[in-house]
Order: C-alpha cells, then sequence, then structure tokens
C-alpha cells in the first residue's frame, strides 16, 4: 500500500515539473521566471514542514497521507483550468504540500518499522517505488499533442486509484516522545547526531529540481526536441532502479557512510561530464542513468544512516528535517539554475550539481559519529 503511494507521487512530480516548465516556455516565459515559478512546489513542501509532525502524532499517518493525495489530486486537476501564471504558482504550492504529507508519512512509516539490519533494503524499496512513478512520469509530456488537459487528467485519475487502496490501510501513529523530548533540543540533538546523513536530502532535492525543471530548458538550448528530452529525464530514475537495491544492501554491509561518500563522489564528476556530450543523445543517456544509480537512493539512504545513528522517538523529527533540507535544495536548484542558463551558459546547471556533489564527499571526512555520546544523550529522548 505505501509502495503504491510512493509511486503515485514519483509519478506526480517526475509529470509536473517539465511538463510545466514546456508549457510555460512554450509561451514565451523566460527561463529564469520559469524557474520561480518551479521553485513553488517546493515553497509548499518546505512551509508544511514546520507543522506536520504535531498533526501526524496525533491522526496518524494514515490521516496525513489521504490529505495528502485529496490536496495534491485537486490541485493538479485544476492547472489546465486555470492556465495562469500566478495560479501556477499558488497551484504548485498546493501540490508541495499534499506531496510533503505523502512523502513525510510514507518515509517515516517505512524507516521506524524497518529492522536495523535489513534498513538498507526496506528504504531501497521505497526508493525504487518513488523511482518507478519518477521516471515514468516525463513520459507523460507525450500525451500533450493529444490535449493539454490529459496529462493532468491522468495524474489525478492515479491518485483516485490509489486511494481505493489507502482508505483500506490499518490506521498506525509514531513513536510517541515523553514530555522531555517535546521541551527539550531535540532538534540540536538530531543536527549535531546525524548532520551528515541530513546533508543527502539537500542534494537529492537539488539534483531532482533541477533536472526536472531546467533540463528541458538546457535541452531546447542546444536542439533537442521535446520527445527526446522527455525519453532522457527518465534514464535518472532508469539508472536508479538499476543500482538502488545493491547499493542499499552494499551499505547494510560496507556502512551507508562509505557508499554515500563513493556515490557523491563520483557523480560529481560525471556531472561535469554531461556537457561534452553535447547533444549525442545516447552519451546524454549512458550518463544520466549513471548519475541517477549512483544518487537517485541518496534521500532514502540518508534516511537509513539517521536511523542508524538516532533513537528511535527521534525520527520524527530527523524526517522533518530531512524533508526541511530536500525544500531547501528544491528551491534553490530551479532558480539557480534558471538563472545559470539565462545569465552564465547552459551547461553551468552540471558543474554547479558536480561542485555540490563533490563538496559532500569530502565533507564525510570531517563527520566522525561519537556512539557513547549519542548514547548519554539519547537517555533524554527516551
Amino acid at each position: 500500500m505505501l509502495l503504491s503511494v510512493t509511486l503515485i507521487s514519483g509519478f506526480n512530480q517526475g509529470l509536473l515539473l517539465p511538463l510545466l516548465a514546456i508549457l510555460l516556455d512554450q509561451r514565451g516565459v523566460s527561463s529564469d521566471m520559469n524557474g520561480i515559478n518551479s521553485m513553488a512546489l517546493y515553497v509548499g513542501t518546505f512551509s508544511m514542514m514546520f507543522f506536520i509532525e504535531k498533526p501526524i502524532r496525533r491522526f496518524g499517518y494514515k490521516a496525513g497521507i489521504i490529505s495528502g493525495i485529496a490536496l495534491a489530486g485537486t490541485a493538479t486537476l485544476l492547472f489546465p483550468l486555470l492556465p495562469y501564471l500566478w495560479v501556477w504558482f499558488a497551484l504548485r504550492i498546493a501540490v508541495g504540500i499534499g506531496d510533503s504529507a505523502l512523502h513525510y508519512c510514507t518515509q517515516l512509516w517505512v524507516v521506524s518499522s524497518s529492522p536495523p539490519e535489513r534498513r538498507g533494503r526496506f528504504i531501497s524499496l521505497y526508493g525504487m517505488s518513488y523511482g518507478i512513478g519518477f521516471s515514468l512520469g516525463p513520459i507523460g509530456i507525450n500525451l500533450i499533442d493529444v490535449g493539454h488537459w490529459i496529462p493532468f487528467a491522468l495524474n489525478t485519475l492515479l491518485f483516485l486509484l490509489v486511494l481505493i487502496f489507502v482508505l483500506s490501510l490499518k490506521p498506525e501513529y509514531p513513536d510517541s516522545s515523553r514530555p522531555a523530548a517535546e521541551h527539550g533540543n531535540r532538534y540540536w540533538f538530531t543536527y549535531r547526531t546525524a548532520w551528515f546523513a541530513l546533508l543527502p536530502a539537500i542534494l537529492y532535492g537539488l539534483l531532482e529540481a533541477t533536472m526536472n525543471s531546467n533540463f528541458p530548458l538546457y535541452g531546447l538550448r542546444i536542439g533537442l526536441s521535446k520527445a527526446t528530452i522527455s525519453m532522457l529525464l527518465p534514464a535518472l530514475g532508469i539508472g536508479s532502479l538499476l543500482l538502488m537495491f545493491p547499493l542499499g544492501s552494499a551499505s547494510d554491509r560496507l556502512g551507508r557512510k562509505r557508499v554515500l561518500m563513493f556515490c557523491a563522489f563520483s557523480a560529481g564528476l560525471l556531472f561535469m561530464a554531461v556537457p561534452l556530450a553535447g547533444d549525442r543523445t545516447l552519451i546524454l543517456f549512458a550518463l544520466l542513468a549513471l548519475i541517477g544509480g549512483l544518487v537517485g537512493s541518496f534521500f532514502s539512504l540518508g534516511l537509513a544512516y539517521a536511523a542508524d545513528l538516532l533513537p528511535r522517538n527521534v525520527l520524527p523529527s530527523a524526517n522533518v528535517i530531512a524533508s526541511m533540507h530536500f525544500s531547501i535544495g528544491s528551491l534553490l536548484g530551479p532558480s539557480v539554475g534558471g538563472y545559470c542558463i539565462q545569465y552564465v551558459s547552459a551547461s553551468s546547471m552540471f558543474y554547479l550539481l558536480g561542485s555540490a556533489f563533490t563538496l559532500f564527499s569530502a565533507a564525510g571526512l570531517l563527520f566522525r559519529h561519537a556512539k557513547g555520546a549519542e548514547s548519554d544523550q539519547a537517555k533524554t529522548f527516551v
């Protein structure tokens, strides 16, 4: 049930980001304004993180998922009916709030219920489901030729179908925190203990938003067709699907920090190689697939690593921080990427992404997890 929710949520984001970017470009909206409009989805995601923890603790995962489906599905259906730039900005915020509720509930439910020795594999299944949906989403761009409203209607229909499954779920709730934890500095404790494990969320947000919002614009600038762009974007997801489970299993055996550092460094080099491929479709597809394979599981592996480092009943707070980090990366991606395309060069977005992942790998050399210190502080929260 949870994996089906995750799949449709991934499809929603994978379709809307490039679809809306292309529609706005066709209407003559500049790259930087296009990027700013794309930010709205992540404004909704980011703002929701300030309020979501307490309602989910009180009403449970199921209520949060149903609310998210209702909001995101309704807003998606309204895009073709209200084709105004400022309205689309508001609708993207609504979609972001709905998707935020879906991701928060499904991520936390999966991570908190996974046994530690198999957490990497369990969270990989979650990531694979999102990746499948995210990879299929851009293919819906081709339905524009039949009618501009059809991709949006299809997306809403999928939300309605998954809602039927969700209604049969048994309500469950996050582990409750004791009053000491509620009034203590649990967010500071989370950052101090697991800051490196929470950084992958920023990078994953930066990757996802930049590629889905700005890559269509990059592709158009170098002469790629809409059909080619719609086939290249899923390469990230395809690569992610191929390597996500093996990387999750490897992180169970070799340690999540090592896997994260290796993947980040390798992906950083590949990002910087993308402009060298020019408009050669097969090479672009191969590079994007390799990048997706290496860092497509960054968010889920980061959450699994945080779950290794933190006591279980602090995980809701860690999930809030990770989701906020994802939103920060997602907010920066379209705006900075759009600005770079407009005023620097079309390929500068790839140097930005490559530098970010390389710096993260280097930051891993500074992270030292003090197990004894964590055990002493954790007593406050259990």
